[in-house]
């Protein structure tokens, strides 16, 4: 029972950091690859046990970083023409990319969510292409059928100062 435990908190943890467990994002790549476990190990510099234990949940958590950013290359490469295709060169291709790849995290390759208030980083774009007062306007319309969106509007308007109005006419 105790490693069942064990498993299961695993599983929670990796929900918690990846966004779901790493078992059903490694599936969806041998899948669409049309790969073995072992080979996708391989292209993602893990060894095949550690990557079964990451999967099954006896491991939380990949500790390499490379090795997550090579596992996050490869998801969206599932995307490209080629590869969604099915297209065998190119599936080999970009198994061959990500393998060859040095990817480094450094602070500019991952993005920051700020603690409190996730919005504020919308502020800036909102900015980047209103002025205020356009940004009242939309809101103005969108008022009467999406309170929220007229809200975060207005909050961008006044560079969220706290000077929000809940409805004006």
């Amino acid at each position: 029972m105790r490693e069942r435990e064990v498993v299961q908190r695993n599983l929670a943890l990796q929900r918690q950091w990846y966004g779901e467990p790493l078992g059903d994002r490694v599936r969806r790549l041998v899948v669409a690859y049309r790969t073995s476990q072992a080979q996708l190990a391989e292209v993602l510099g893990i060894s095949a046990p550690m990557l079964s234990q990451v999967m099954s949940g006896r491991r939380a958590k990949i500790g390499n970083p490379s090795v997550l950013a090579r596992l996050v290359m490869l998801e969206r490469k599932v995307f490209t023409p080629g590869v969604a295709a099915g297209e065998s060169e190119a599936v080999q291709q970009a198994l061959e990319d990500v393998k060859g790849s040095r990817p480094a995290l450094g602070r500019d390759s991952v993005p920051v969510r700020q603690a409190g208030n996730n919005e504020e980083v919308a502020w800036p774009a909102l900015r980047q292409i209103a002025q205020p007062h356009e940004l009242e306007w939309a809101a103005d319309l969108l008022d009467g059928y999406h309170p929220a969106l007229a809200g975060l509007l207005r909050r961008a308007a006044c560079g969220g100062s706290g000077a929000e109005d809940s409805g004006s006419a």
